[in-house]
């Protein structure tokens, strides 16, 4: 009986695709009185928590990924920390101005994704509607995708990056990966 050899882990497989994940940051707290700048809402203790069971049901999927681009604001910044924390090897991690609310599609490209900052995997940690119409537009779509607070998708790409240019690989709301990191 032949042996099965072990399944190459997703970085390691072949191929000139960049493999990104799109994640919306977790939940955060509400806007209000204690945060009237809405640039410094912080995670809830249950965002964090949930978070953090989301990135081991990422780890499942077995992508390591090279680079975390977040953006600035203090949510995005949180959940992006959460995500370095629990992936191995952690990832470097970047802060992106391009991925705050309001940034375009093709400014997301053009300084993430021309920078080159990584050889085969990233995650970009940002908000919505933005993040769904960064993939509306990576994917060729007309509707952006609905991300839920903590989902994630993944979007092979072939460079040069351009609208369309991408393929949907997995998309994924938090408790599905909450399930899976049980």
């Amino acid at each position: 009986m032949a042996s099965k050899s072990p399944r190459p882990r997703e970085a390691e497989r072949p191929g000139n695709e960049w493999r990104l994940v799109l994640v919306r940051h977790a939940i955060a707290a509400e806007r209000g009185d204690e945060y009237p700048d809405d640039e410094l809402r912080p995670l809830t203790r249950p965002g964090r928590a949930r978070m953090a069971q989301a990135v081991r049901g990422l780890r499942v999927l077995d992508l390591e990924i090279e680079v975390v681009f977040t953006s600035p604001l203090t949510r995005a910044r949180e959940t992006a920390d959460i995500l370095v924390k629990g992936l191995e090897p952690a990832p470097k991690l970047m802060e992106s101005p391009a991925l705050a609310p309001g940034g375009r599609p093709e400014d997301v490209a053009s300084s993430i994704l021309g920078a080159r900052a990584f050889r085969a995997a990233a995650a970009l940690v940002g908000h919505e509607p933005d993040l769904g119409e960064l993939a509306a537009w990576l994917l060729g779509a007309r509707a952006p995708l609905p991300f839920k607070k903590g989902g994630m998708a993944r979007i092979d790409v072939t460079p040069p990056v351009a609208a369309g240019s991408g393929q949907l690989v997995w998309f994924a709301t938090p408790k599905m990966l909450r399930a899976m990191g049980q």
